[in-house]
């Protein structure tokens, strides 16, 4: 069951990019679709977490709620949604993957540690990956708004980084409280943010947010990838321990570009295919020392499992 939810998440994740793009080349407003994704999402699954008795009204008053979904919700898919317009649901993603290098660097910062040389190394290599990846951006005619998307989804893993430093502490402050009910009023507060944006800059055209692939990309992203996709993280988290779910960052982007090209016909150069996987290698180098921790629990574990059918046999 571990391993299925696990593969499930992965698709999901991996998917969530491509879905966004397709709404918005629909004609959908990329703020207002992103509001509605994640306020609607959040709201249901806050209204589930209250009738398990597991959520409170009062958490929603609290500020911590709207700082945290200012930095996980409102930085990082506003600046996705606007960049979708110019840039494939692939390059999107990898671009994406980097928030856990940017929330190393934020983090070592903040706290005055001294990084690994592999992780040294993995921030080298994976910022690497980003110059690679945007060489196609960078030719004799510059493609402004392809290379200024790239930017943006990367101000976005800024916003981030912050927030995902800053939640850890709330997840302190508020022990106790489900993960869930917390992921559920940070999306609220963001998806009002985005709301707030889209009424302050986008003109509507309501035909276009009610075309079948609008509504259905909305639905999609609603149900499957923000509900179900991180009900199903923190499943995995507590099932096994917070290392093995977050390992989706080295699989989904991947996913993603396979998807866009082979379902959504998207281009993908060379140079965008080295950088992307440049980038995951990096990624998996900052974190080495946690999947080398997964891999002797997974091991102990076994190793248990064997010795406990000794004694039985």
């Amino acid at each position: 069951m571990i391993l299925f939810n696990y593969i499930l998440m992965c698709l999901i994740f991996g998917t969530t990019f491509l879905a966004i793009k397709v709404g918005i080349d629909a004609g959908a407003a990329p703020f207002l679709s992103a509001g509605l994704r994640f306020f609607l999402a959040g709201l249901i699954l806050f209204l589930v977490m209250m009738w398990r008795g597991k959520a409170s009204l009062s958490l929603l008053l609290r500020k911590e709620m709207l700082f945290t979904g200012t930095g996980l919700t409102f930085g990082p898919f506003a600046t996705l949604y606007w960049a979708e317009q110019y840039l494939s649901s692939g390059i999107a993603a990898v671009l994406s993957a980097t928030g856990p290098l940017m929330v190393l660097l934020l983090q070592t910062r903040l706290t005055q540690q001294k990084l690994s040389a592999a992780s040294w190394a993995g921030c080298l290599v994976g910022f690497a990956g980003v110059l690679v990846l945007l060489l196609p951006g960078l030719t004799v005619t510059i493609d402004k708004w392809w290379l200024l998307g790239c930017i943006v989804v990367l101000i976005g893993e800024v916003f981030y980084s912050a927030g995902a430093v800053y939640s850890r502490r709330v997840l302190e402050r508020f022990y106790g409280t489900s993960p869930i009910t917390l992921n559920a009023a940070q999306m609220m507060y963001g998806g009002v943010l985005l709301l707030v944006l889209s009424m302050l800059t986008e003109h509507v055209r309501p035909e276009s947010m009610l075309s079948l692939q609008a509504v259905g990309s909305l639905l999609y992203l609603i149900f499957v990838g923000s509900m179900m996709g991180h009900t199903i993280f923190y499943w995995l988290v507590a099932k096994t321990n917070p290392i093995f779910p977050a390992t989706w960052l080295y699989i989904s982007p991947l996913i993603s570009l396979v998807l866009g090209v082979s379902l959504y016909h998207e281009p993908l150069t060379f140079l965008s295919l080295i950088g992307g996987i440049t980038i995951i290698i990096g990624i998996i180098l900052v974190n080495i020392n946690n999947v080398k921790q997964l891999a002797q629990r997974r091991s102990t574990a076994h190793g248990t499992v064997s010795d406990n059918a000794r004694i039985r046999n």
